[in-house]
């Protein structure tokens, strides 16, 4: 069985990353989404250990010391890692898993896993992310305010992934973010693995 492939997904806050990643995976059987730890208290409708692990400070800085982790990072006065366990298994069952994080753990994983492929997404405006992270209606003006300014410090980092992607129109930018998957299975060492014994036949004498 051929191993999976590993990607980075990251964007600004408000791109409508978890919004593609999700409809992605849902549209794909073949995909996994590694599911982070966080010291963030949930969000409305949010399920422990499906959509994060939700952990306290201590916890997470037991795993850190522990090396748990294959990257973390500290975001809007809360940490958030990927841990290794979180990866082996589908990776090794030939499915390709996403880790949906952003630019400072993406950093970090391309050093441990160079042959990771990364993407990044943009909002199609600056008015539009502002439009969307008001949308979501849980921050005050004074919070909105300080997301934009991260997002226009993290949307610098862009051309440091493999892929980038404008998500203007949803279904456009779910289409080019399954597209590239569906790329990334058809090379020749991975098509050679999945289809070994029929190529040896083709070729056999």
């Amino acid at each position: 069985m051929s191993q999976g492939t590993l990607y980075i997904v990251s964007a600004p806050s408000g791109a409508g990353k978890t919004s593609l990643v999700n409809a992605l995976v849902k549209k794909d059987p073949q995909i996994s989404l590694s599911v982070s730890h966080t010291t963030r208290p949930p969000r409305p409708g949010e399920i422990d250990g499906q959509h994060y692990h939700f952990v306290d400070v201590d916890t997470f800085k037991t795993m850190i010391n522990e090396g748990a982790f294959i990257e973390y990072a500290q975001v809007f006065d809360n940490y958030y890692g990927t841990s290794r366990s979180a990866l082996t298994t589908p990776l090794e069952e030939g499915r390709d898993v996403i880790l949906e994080i952003d630019w400072q753990g993406a950093e970090q994983v391309r050093r441990l896993i160079p042959e990771a492929q990364s993407i990044f997404i943009l909002p199609p405006s600056k008015a539009a992310l502002e439009e969307r992270l008001r949308g979501r209606g849980q921050d005050s003006d004074e919070v909105i305010a300080r997301r934009m300014r991260d997002a226009e410090a993290e949307m610098k980092h862009y051309n440091e992934f493999d892929f980038l992607i404008i998500n203007d129109e949803f279904e456009t930018a779910l289409n080019e973010l399954h597209c590239i998957f569906i790329a990334q299975r058809m090379r020749c060492s991975r098509q050679s693995a999945k289809h070994k014994q029929l190529i040896n036949t083709l070729l056999s004498v």
